[in-house]
């Protein structure tokens, strides 16, 4: 740490935490020394980063439809009406010679006017050149000179406990700067309709940063803030972004289509918790455990099945459920993705090519987890009949908790926890006990699991 003329080198001590300098400065014998002639800042990173961050300001209207315009009695008290509605939020120049900013889509979503305002005060008008809901990223356009930009980083290299900072306009406050350490990675099932892969981080994210900046040390963007967890709307040391390799994704798309076209696999999955991992024989809880196949799909024509566990996308490990929709989301129609599933407690790789949402209709029911009244509202009875053995749900009442957790009358169920079952006390028998139930369920000629605890 000590360069030669006994000066402290700048590189080495900025990578050091600011409270081991605090620590050293409370030191007996160091309070009346003398302070070095260069001390850790971060204030020339950020200088030179700080013009390629901008606020967006939004105005739109927003129509508020009220359950009583229909009814002639109430109408005039109660009508439908626009309203104006104005937010704020950050943005990143990612492409100064083309004018291409980076930000949230909820920032600009439903936005009739967007005005971009730069570090040095020029205010612009933005044009969106496309939003994607699923990874929540936005790209605007301006045409001005003179931008300044920031380099994309790659986001796969970051690792829990690197530092970073994020740039931004919270409450209003322009270009304010909050550092802190990456607290996590692959945060998923923040919004189970999204596409997420988020960085966790405890540098201070309050409402306005939204779509601003997230760089590391040496001033590369590694992520697009996006959301927080709080209480009360403030910082509570738990922020979200949208790490760069996505966004970056996600954006090219943008500028080429005006929209994300995404492959699909065709599975329908579940996170992997500690009894399905036991009731599998599984080493861990990481992996997505296949619930159902579409018909028609890259899964079906590559022969996943029903049972499967995936554990990697490409030789990448896959978490939970989550990441495995998050990889998946990120590549496009007609790729070729070899998928690791665990069938039997044996490992092997399968090869599928991705087709797209729209070739492949949802044909099936989310599964869901339920507690002990997993089967309340659903009559049973023995199958008889030609056709797969077990026992049949003769009758499911709708919003009962056997119906809110994917049960239909007409199903079969052929076995319980991978056990065969005939007779409901050979049901009651594998139940019993039981941490999770899992049912294998036969549906109009297909196969499909249901998770019932």
């Amino acid at each position: 740490m000590i360069a030669s003329g006994g000066l402290l080198r700048h590189d080495r001590l900025i990578r050091a935490p600011f409270s081991a300098l605090l620590l050293l400065l409370l030191m007996p014998g160091f309070a009346g020394a003398q302070l070095p002639s260069s001390v850790p800042t971060l204030a020339p990173m950020i200088e030179r980063v700080s013009p390629a961050v901008v606020n967006i300001s939004v105005s739109g209207v927003v129509r508020i439809d009220s359950p009583f315009a229909e009814d002639p009695l109430f109408r005039r008290f109660f009508p439908e009406n626009d309203r104006p509605v104005q937010s704020a939020g950050s943005g990143v120049i990612v492409d100064a010679e083309n004018g291409y900013i980076l930000t949230n889509h909820h920032v600009v979503a439903n936005a009739d006017e967007i005005t971009v305002t730069l570090f040095d005060s020029r205010s612009l008008d933005a044009q969106v050149i496309g939003s994607d809901e699923g990874s929540d990223i936005a790209v605007l356009q301006v045409a001005a000179d003179s931008l300044a930009q920031i380099e994309l980083a790659d986001s796969d290299r970051l690792r829990v406990g690197d530092f970073v900072v994020a740039i931004g306009n919270p409450f209003g406050l322009s270009h304010t700067v909050t550092s802190g350490i990456v607290s996590g990675l692959g945060r998923s099932n923040i919004n189970p309709d999204a596409y997420e892969n988020f960085i966790q981080t405890d540098a201070s994210i309050n409402p306005g940063n939204s779509g601003g900046a997230l760089v590391d040390l040496t001033g590369s963007l590694v992520g697009v803030n996006s959301a927080i967890i709080s209480r009360g709307g403030g910082n509570i040391g738990i922020g979200f972004a949208i790490p760069a390799n996505m966004a970056r994704n996600v954006m090219e798309q943008l500028i080429a289509h005006g929209e994300v076209r995404r492959g699909l696999l065709g599975v329908s999955i579940n996170d992997v918790s500690a009894d399905i991992a036991a009731t599998y024989g599984l080493k861990d809880t990481s992996g997505a455990l296949v619930m159902a196949v579409s018909p028609d799909s890259a899964a079906e024509k590559a022969g996943i099945e029903v049972n499967d566990v995936i554990v990697s996308v490409n030789d990448r490990r896959v978490r939970d459920a989550g990441s495995l929709r998050a990889a998946i989301g990120l590549m496009r129609p007609g790729d070729r993705v070899d998928v690791g599933i665990v069938r039997d407690g044996r490992e092997r790789t399968i090869a599928a090519t991705l087709g797209s949402a729209a070739d492949v209709p949802r044909a099936f029911a989310t599964p869901a987890t339920i507690d002990d009244s997993a089967f309340e509202g659903a009559q049973f009875s023995p199958t008889d009949a030609p056709g797969p053995q077990g026992l049949t749900a003769i009758a499911v009442a709708p919003g009962s908790p056997a119906y809110e957790r994917g049960l239909r009358a007409g199903d079969v169920v052929t076995s319980i926890n991978r056990q065969s079952i005939r007779t409901v006390a050979e049901a009651e028998a594998v139940i019993a006990g039981a941490r999770s139930v899992i049912l294998m369920v036969q549906r109009d000629s297909r196969e499909l699991l249901l998770l019932m605890r």
